[in-house]
């Protein structure tokens, strides 16, 4: 496999807001149309990954415009909008990028380890289905190594900093007193619990009602949090008896608009989807405070700063997984070759031309072990010379040269 055939296209936080980014946001019903579309295209290895800060499409292509259009041809917004907004790497650019943005070098915010994660359910959903092969298997498997050995050996994600934990601060930020007020949590997936917990264990209170579209699940968060919990068919009551408004879903059009706000007390709102779930033009409102993922990752603090210097032990565990990964391109890439050098070696040995240019009585079994050995020198010589005809020629020659067939 030819590594100028692996392409990364996406947009991310650094040249887009949340609105463009909604629009390019890949659901799972998306993504599975995407894939049957991919195998009429005869792509064999692709995966996507979105997120609230990034929707990227990786993959092996005869160029990236093909993954381009699959990507956009599922999405609301179009391949010349994307175009130019989005990254494009092939090769080792694009290595190096699946590598950072799995060490958490890339996120809105730095070290957010929840990337990892959501990385993992990407490649899940496309292996599934047929798309991950043994190029981007092992390409991902070893980001997920490197991964962990940042996570255990820098304090690259060391402290509390996420987008969750950003809307805690937010809070208290604008909020004086959180004891008292009412707060409505709608949405219970990965981002929602996580803030849920939050809201509990940093704000010190249990005044919050959990609304979900699946109603049980919101009795279960509710149930284990000692929390409350109400049908979604209320969410315009609770709405309005809310003061603080968290919005954690997942669904294509804003769940609370600016004429449900019109009337209503003084409330603060809280974003976390993608596309957004809380029509922007709410923040319009006097009455009104509405932060989005991309506002509530302008929050720094100390945690961040130390993170900071922590950021070329993760570089340098990187490049020692990258080392890794292309030792085993490179053998791969050479496999047949080095199949084939392996398979002669063998049939020399049981060749009587062969054996009869010897003055030596020949042995019944092949010396596998040396056999092994010769093989391993090539292909440790064709990684460094990238001489593949001329290294298989000086194998043979080598194991010719030695007196390997003794009594």
């Amino acid at each position: 496999m030819n590594l100028q055939h692996f392409f990364v296209a996406g947009i991310n936080y650094k040249k887009t807001d949340a609105s463009v980014r909604g629009q390019y946001a890949i659901s799972p019903e998306q993504y599975a149309s995407l894939l049957q579309k991919a195998a009429l295209q005869d792509l064999k290895e692709i995966f996507i990954l979105s997120t609230c800060n990034r929707t990227e499409i990786y993959g092996l292509a005869p160029d990236a415009g093909v993954l381009i259009n699959l990507l956009c041809s599922e999405t609301a917004g179009d391949s010349y909008n994307f175009l130019d907004k989005c990254y494009l790497k092939k090769g080792q650019e694009a290595v190096e990028h699946i590598f950072s943005v799995g060490a958490g070098l890339d996120s809105q915010i730095l070290g957010d380890y929840e990337i990892v994660g959501q990385m993992k359910l990407a490649v899940k959903f496309s292996k599934e289905r047929g798309f991950i092969g043994p190029f981007i298997e092992r390409l991902f498997n070893t980001v997920l190594q490197s991964s962990k050995a940042i996570k255990n050996q820098t304090e690259l994600s060391g402290g509390t900093v996420s987008v969750a934990f950003a809307a805690i601060q937010f809070i208290k930020q604008n909020i004086a007193s959180v004891s008292n007020k009412n707060i409505l949590l709608l949405g219970t997936g990965k981002i929602g619990k996580n803030t849920c917990k939050n809201l509990v264990d940093y704000l010190s209170t249990t005044n919050i009602t959990i609304v979900n579209r699946t109603e049980e699940k919101a009795v279960e968060l509710a149930s284990q949090l000692n929390l409350k919990s109400a049908p979604y068919a209320e969410l315009a009551t609770q709405l309005q008896l809310a003061d603080i408004v968290i919005v954690a879903t997942n669904a294509e059009e804003p769940v609370i608009k600016k004429s449900e706000l019109l009337n209503s007390s003084s409330k603060l709102l809280i974003d976390l989807s993608i596309p957004n779930n809380i029509e922007s033009s709410a923040k319009e409102l006097s009455h009104i405070t509405l932060a989005n993922v991309d506002e509530l990752s302008k929050i720094n603090d100390a945690t961040l700063q130390k993170r900071m210097q922590e950021v070329p032990k993760a570089i340098a565990i990187i490049k020692k997984h990258i080392a890794e990964f292309y030792e085993w391109h490179c053998l791969r890439k050479h496999a047949s070759a080095l199949k084939s050098l392996k398979q002669k070696l063998h049939d020399l040995h049981q060749c009587n031309l062969f054996l009869s240019a010897f003055e030596y009585n020949p042995i019944p079994s092949v010396d596998a072990e040396y056999i092994q050995k010769v093989v391993n020198e090539m292909a440790v010589k064709m990684r460094q010379q990238h001489t593949p005809g001329c290294n298989y020629i000086e194998a043979i020659n080598t194991y010719i040269a030695q007196p390997v067939l003794v009594n």
